[in-house]
């Protein structure tokens, strides 16, 4: 089945050189792109002229690659943002409106074919506010066409059916034949989900006779899917699959990517109804290598569980299992009650046959809660009601007119009449000073609605931005913590050099400001455990700097002595913080160590170094230099501490997190005392089995508390 989404009214274009493309594209084709590609590259070419142009051919490039309609429509967003700024002429000033509002909603088609419907929802609300505010009734008709088929993919048929009506209204009223025919398709295409095959076909059979009339190819090819769906429904299989063939014909001539992957799944149903599985599998594996090409998570999702049950009754389970799972996890990724309950009820079947019950009935129960929100009496009615009350509406406005010639007529009656008693005239005065006061009421009602619907529209857009806001701004931050994890030394790495040793790390937040550094040298090795001011996204930006301070006094000032390179860390850290206007403070304590055979070395800004002795029961402390990395009152070289270790002592450098973690049956702060006593208890353990009593501990420990900063734990055993 295809349900038509209203791209734009006009096309996109994509600044393509002659040789690249010329062989995908019709004569006519390039004449038009070569002429749009002249306006982007004239630099006497108006603002308006080079956004129009980005958004002209779009039924060529969309149907080849989402990216490119993203990509065209952005720069045609960016270039009216950027116009819309200044002090424009009233028709200027709309004409970028106008164009902003279609951009809008052709991203919003793009995010829908990706999955992301909410994102698809904000677009296409931030194009039907713009395209109310110029009155333009064509841009509302548009965006209400897309929300609705947004608002149907989450399974909010009612809300869908109430926007396509809005939409075919709007249509009717500009003599918008091809709008007509798209809005008709799609109410034709929820009847059809709803079991309704007898009316789908009037709705369908309607359509085709205007696209036939427009000779639209794109809507042919379209109506002619969805008629041989009605085909395969009715069983008729010889049907449907000749209506399917003449669509993929059409569809292989304009090159639509999207429409062949649909066409190949249809005809792939065929098969498996008829017990063909070979050919069934083979026409899926066709569709699924175009919709991964396209990026369409909906179109995935629904033929991978497709893919599922062919496997499924070739009694390749495991197989069926894993193309099950997919399908549920893109379902539920892009939330499409439709393909949810597919996936699961392929799953239900696979979990069944292998014996896992409970997994099954979960499935099972997952796919009924998903069947009955998408097709349940009240919304099969609901169709009816709305297209009744539809039909009414428009017979209303033709009797409306018919009443109003009679009541002219009527009038010069009513001037031969007698004139009407003192009392009938009390009375009617009666009448209408009620009626006057009725009237008022109901237009303070109706403003009333009218604004809490405004307000409820406003609220429920703001809902939707935050969300997206918020997705953006977390999208962020995991990139971040990509970026900071690079820097930190890999595993491999300390293993190599300090084969006998833990890392324990935990961030408060994605990403910290706590980190552990390692540089090889010449005779042994550099390892520290750091802290930088603050923690989250602030922290992590200290510890970049920090870091690279660190990295720079070992690689290009060739420095091996503990204190010498944080001497010269300082130094970098704070020259990089002068070069800010602002007066930044920030820095960090630091522990750092060079191990040479059984040579230890250390220098430390206010963090110590913990020695266990083999065979002791008490920690050895050596002290820190009472000073931070970076901006201090009175500044004074480190001191680097040089000690003799023998075989089977244990080193440990920290951060204060650990032992600042609130917690216990007190709700207070660990300290370091209880920190001193806990290292005691696991002393003895190997280093590995230390690290998950670290850990253990922890969590016991916070319980109910949050984490209240960053932890870092290094732990080296000679």
């Amino acid at each position: 089945m295809l349900r038509i989404t209203t791209i734009l009214s006009f096309f996109l274009i994509l600044i393509v050189s002659k040789q690249s493309f010329a062989q995908n594209f019709s004569a006519e084709e390039q004449k038009e792109i070569n002429h749009y590609n002249a306006i982007l590259n004239n630099k006497q070419s108006h603002d308006t002229s080079k956004a129009s142009a980005y958004l002209y051919l779009s039924e060529i490039l969309y149907i080849v690659n989402f990216d490119t309609l993203y990509y065209l429509s952005d720069k045609a967003v960016k270039i009216c943002q950027k116009n819309l700024a200044k002090e424009l002429s009233l028709p200027v000033k709309k004409e970028f409106q106008r164009i902003l509002a279609n951009s809008y909603n052709t991203i919003a088609f793009v995010y829908d074919s990706k999955g992301d419907v909410k994102t698809a929802i904000l677009y296409a609300l931030r194009g039907l506010n713009l395209s109310k505010i110029i009155g333009d009734r064509e841009g509302i008709a548009n965006a209400l066409n897309n929300l609705a088929s947004f608002y149907e993919d989450q399974g909010d048929i009612l809300k869908s059916l109430e926007l396509y009506q809005k939409s075919l209204k709007i249509r009717e009223e500009e003599g918008n034949k091809e709008g007509v025919a798209n809005s008709l398709n799609n109410i034709g295409y929820i009847y059809f989900n709803q079991g309704d095959t007898i009316n789908a076909l009037k709705f369908y059979q309607r359509t085709l006779k205007i696209y036939e009339e427009l000779n639209d190819k794109p809507g042919i090819a379209g109506i002619l899917l969805n008629i041989g769906a009605v085909s395969a429904d009715r069983k008729n299989m010889t049907e449907a699959l000749n209506y399917y063939n003449r669509s993929l014909a059409i569809s292989t001539e304009l090159r639509d990517k999207k429409g062949i992957s649909i066409i190949l799944n249809n005809i792939g149903n065929i098969y498996e109804v008829e017990k063909q599985l070979p050919k069934a599998l083979e026409y899926y594996q066709k569709s699924l290598l175009l919709r991964e090409e396209l990026g369409d998570k909906m179109g995935m999702s629904n033929v991978l569980s497709n893919i599922g049950g062919i496997l499924y009754k070739k009694n390749n389970i495991d197989e069926a299992l894993n193309y099950g799972m997919r399908s549920l996890k893109l379902a539920q990724e892009i939330g499409y009650p439709k393909n949810i309950k597919n996936a699961a009820g392929i799953l239900y079947k696979v979990y069944d046959k292998l014996g896992n019950y409970k997994q099954a009935l979960e499935m099972r129960n997952l796919e009924i809660t998903m069947r009955d929100s998408i097709n349940n009496e009240v919304t099969q009615n609901a169709s009816a009601q709305q297209v009744a009350k539809y039909q009414y509406e428009k017979q209303k406005a033709i009797d409306d007119l018919e009443h109003e010639k009679q009541l002219a007529i009527e009038e010069k009656e009513k001037n031969k009449q007698k004139i009407i008693t003192y009392s009938v005239t009390i009375g009617l005065a009666l009448v209408v000073i009620f009626l006057l006061f009725v009237f008022n009421r109901l237009q303070v009602t109706r403003k009333q609605k009218s604004l809490i619907e405004v307000q409820k529209q406003q609220v429920e857009f703001a809902h939707i931005e935050l969300e997206v806001k918020n997705t953006e701004i977390l999208d962020s931050i995991q990139y971040a913590k990509r970026i900071q994890n690079a820097i930190l030394p890999p595993n491999k790495l300390v293993k190599e050099y300090l084969s006998d040793s833990f890392i324990y790390y935990k961030p408060k937040d994605i990403v910290a400001g706590d980190f552990y550094w390692m540089e090889p040298t010449s005779k042994g090795v550099l390892f520290a455990a750091a802290d930088c001011t603050g923690h989250g996204v602030p922290g992590a930006m200290v510890s970049v700097v920090c870091n690279a301070g660190l990295n720079r006094s070992v690689r290009e000032f060739g420095l091996t002595d503990p204190a010498e390179i944080l001497n010269k860390t300082r130094e970098i850290v704070i020259q990089e913080f002068e070069k800010s206007e602002e007066d930044v403070k920030d820095g960090m304590d630091i522990a750092l160590c060079s191990l040479e055979g059984n040579v230890l070395k250390y220098a430390g800004a206010n963090n110590p170094l913990w020695i266990i002795r083999k065979g002791s029961s008490e920690i050895e402390e050596i002290k820190a230099n009472k000073q931070p990395i970076g901006k201090f009152d009175d500044l004074q070289p480190y001191d680097t501490h040089q000690l003799t270790l023998n075989s089977g002592d244990t080193i440990y450098i920290f951060s204060d997190g650990y032992a600042d973690q609130f917690g216990g049956k007190l709700g207070k702060k660990m300290k370091l005392k209880g920190f001193k006593d806990f290292i005691l208890s696991i002393k003895d353990m190997d280093l590995e089995a230390q690290k998950t009593a670290i850990d253990t501990n922890f969590v016991k420990w916070s319980d109910t508390y949050d984490q209240l900063d960053d932890v870092c734990i290094i732990g080296v055993r000679v």
